[in-house]
């Protein structure tokens, strides 16, 4: 099977969505996808990547710069999934591969991720990559147009 890795362009929407939805489980609607791809395509701090196989897009990575006190320049890949029909035929390492050569080019030290604790064959598959785990920690947001889910249930903070 033949790889090839390209920049995303807004034509990429559609597989974006798709894989977004299919392999990652985030509900995504095309014009929310096409509003967030055209932004991020506009800011130099991020790179999106699609892998193409047969000419039909099989998986993406989202990456960014993460610049932060405590240790030096990093690349973050913020979303990577690949389609279910072609995992473990190398389209996972080929995104990965792209982020690591452009984080090289950017004389940055290295590359971190974050993956949920459930996604056990996502870890494997890092750590195949050569990544190793760091630390466990908890991911916490806050959205300034919805209630917290605690909220809603009358629950306290903390």
């Amino acid at each position: 099977m033949s790889i090839t890795v390209r920049p995303a362009s807004l034509t990429d929407v559609p597989a974006i969505c798709r894989l977004q939805s299919q392999e990652l489980g985030y509900h995504c609607t095309l014009e929310m996808t096409r509003r967030r791809l055209e932004d991020i395509l506009q800011k130099p701090e991020n790179r999106v990547w699609i892998a193409e196989t047969d000419g039909r897009a099989a998986g993406f990575v989202h990456a960014a710069d993460y610049d932060c006190i405590y240790c030096e320049s990093l690349k973050n890949i913020l979303a990577i999934a690949v389609d279910y029909t072609v995992q473990r035929q190398g389209v996972g390492r080929a995104l990965v591969c792209a982020v690591e050569d452009w984080a090289r080019e950017c004389g940055s030290a290295g590359v971190r991720l974050v993956s949920g604790t459930d996604r056990q064959g996502a870890h494997r598959f890092y750590e195949a990559c050569g990544y190793f785990l760091r630390k466990e920690q908890k991911n916490f947001m806050r959205l300034f147009d919805a209630p917290a889910p605690d909220a809603a249930k009358g629950e306290g903070h903390g």
